[in-house]
């Protein structure tokens, strides 16, 4: 099964890629997909790649479930 989970984006980079606060765990991603994005804004991550720019909200509550079914988040994010 594969996941989107939403991620906060905490710098825009060159070569459009950014960094984004996944649940306490940075990572870079790319923003291909989604060029309006801007430093602030909750995004969709997939296979490294923000899909879909979503608000804070819907962002928290993607996170409040995923974080009732630990299984579904790697043991980093999980601390």
């Amino acid at each position: 099964m594969c996941l989107a989970i939403p991620a906060k984006v905490i710098e825009l980079k060159e070569n459009r890629l950014a960094t984004v606060d996944i649940l306490g765990v940075t990572r870079d991603i790319a923003v291909d997909l989604t060029p309006q994005v801007e430093v602030g804004n909750f995004v969709l991550v997939h296979a490294g790649f923000a899909i879909e720019v979503v608000d804070a909200a819907y962002a928290q509550e993607t996170i409040d479930l995923i974080k009732q079914f630990p299984e579904l988040v790697g043991e980093e994010i999980q601390q």
